[in-house]
């Protein structure tokens, strides 16, 4: 998948935009969204009835979950739900509440991404509608692994899904742009 287009300004460096901006980004070209798609190679993301439909887990060929809505109080799969198939899993117990830090799940759950990918796994990424927490994690990984800035990361993903994380999530992967716009300016 070439999406590794650049948002420019004059001086041909890329900045990461205000959080205007990125919602006014995410708002764009709006579209209805299933239980699951497949948002970049062999990574999906999707809701909490999928994450109960192991027939369709089964027949996606997925062999990683990432689960951000973990927990009791959440979605509750966990790794015994899916004991009976051959699923690696990873929880990660967030609220969808915009004071919720993410961030701290963003290189943990990418580098157990990265992991899966590179073993020719398919990943499932999910919390309860497959929206704002599920999608953070999703947009941090295409980040920190394959090197999007934000907005090329929000644009491949909105290809696929309809996607809207909350206004603390967004300001979090801002910061992580801004972070990893730095680094690599000053390698």
């Amino acid at each position: 998948m070439a999406l590794k287009k650049v948002q420019d300004n004059s001086a041909g460096q890329y900045e990461t935009p205000p959080m205007s901006e990125l919602q006014r980004l995410l708002w764009m070209n709006r579209q209805s969204t299933g239980h699951v798609n497949e948002v970049w190679p062999n990574l999906y993301i999707g809701d909490a009835y999928t994450a109960r439909d192991k027939g369709v887990l089964f027949n996606l060929g997925i062999t990683h979950i990432v689960n951000a809505a973990d927990g009791r109080y959440h979605v509750n799969t966990g790794a015994r739900f899916y004991r009976d198939m051959p699923i690696h899993y990873y929880g990660v117990e967030a609220d969808d509440d915009p004071e919720f830090d993410l961030s701290p799940f963003f290189y943990p759950t990418a580098k157990f991404i990265r992991a899966a990918l590179s073993q020719q796994g398919k990943v499932f990424v999910h919390c309860a509608m497959g929206v704002s927490r599920s999608a953070t994690l999703v947009l941090a990984f295409l980040m920190i692994c394959e090197n999007l800035t934000l907005v090329d990361a929000i644009k491949a993903v909105c290809e696929h899904r309809d996607v809207f994380p909350n206004s603390g999530f967004l300001s979090q992967l801002r910061q992580l742009d801004l972070a990893l716009t730095l680094q690599r300016t000053t390698k």
